[in-house]
């Protein structure tokens, strides 16, 4: 869950890469395109104890096992997390950072137990919300067949507004990404090296690298305390106006296929 919001699930990491001219395809302003994207999420809530569960999202890389008594505790990354059980089959899931909501989520479970919907709502750092409903059916091989505990794939994703995204030259060999809702500017080089995220704090742990598959193809790499989270090839189209990003979650068997188009 945290994933989907920086800023939503597979939104939420967009990193820079680099550039080695001022020709570089990757530059510019995109859209994305829903009707040619295909969106996947994952997720896992395992019971611990006596009203405690386990909760790890897909290219997270971290599992977070809190009380649900719908107090805020601590999370990863430095957020703060809380679930709240209004019924059964009817939980609040809310993540803060500094105090400030990022987001809401509210769960809720089918008659037959088959499939859950989440009511996904962002908040960005400019005071812009957004909000994506989603419907997950159970993994085959789930853990568990009854109630909100088990495995979830999704089956179906509904954002509610327009995605854009814009590329920039950055220190004359690298790429900026630039993201909506007020969020940090993203950046990171063809030198073989790890980045941080811009401003984040290096005890986080999270890094990423990038390399050049070919002349229109990246591969970017981002770890967590080490150990690979998930891969994202960025592929431009030769006539340059369709840029796709394809992105595999080590923990996630359906990878999220995004489609842009140049704007």
């Amino acid at each position: 869950m945290l994933r989907r919001t920086i800023p939503l699930l597979c939104f939420a990491c967009l990193i820079a890469t680099t550039s080695r001219a001022a020709d570089e395809p990757f530059i510019g302003k995109w859209k994305l395109n829903l009707s040619k994207s295909k969106l996947a999420d994952q997720m896992t809530i395992a019971l611990v104890g006596a009203n405690r569960y386990a909760l790890t999202f897909a290219g997270v890389g971290e599992t977070e096992t809190l009380v649900a008594d719908g107090t805020d505790q601590p999370g990863i990354q430095g957020t703060t997390i809380s679930i709240a059980v209004e019924a059964p089959g009817n939980w609040k899931i809310t993540r803060k950072s500094g105090g400030r909501t990022m987001l809401t989520a509210i769960w809720k479970l089918s008659d037959d137990g088959k499939t859950l919907t989440d009511t996904f709502s962002g908040n960005q750092p400019d005071g812009s919300t957004s909000r994506i409903d989603l419907v997950y059916k159970r993994a085959e091989g789930s853990a568990s067949n009854s109630g909100i505990p088990g495995t979830w794939e999704t089956t179906e994703e509904k954002p509610d507004s327009v995605y854009e995204i814009e590329i920039r030259p950055y220190e004359g060999d690298g790429l900026s990404f630039i993201n909506p809702g007020g969020q940090p500017a993203k950046n990171v080089k063809f030198d073989g090296k790890d980045y941080p995220p811009a401003g984040a704090s290096p005890a986080a742990g999270s890094v990423t690298s990038a390399r050049r598959l070919g002349d229109h193809s990246i591969e970017l790499t981002k770890k967590l305390k080490g150990q690979i989270v998930e891969t994202r090839e960025i592929t431009v189209s030769p006539d340059l106006k369709t840029l796709t990003m394809t992105l595999h979650p080590v923990d996630q068997r359906l990878p999220n296929i995004l489609v842009f188009d140049r704007i």
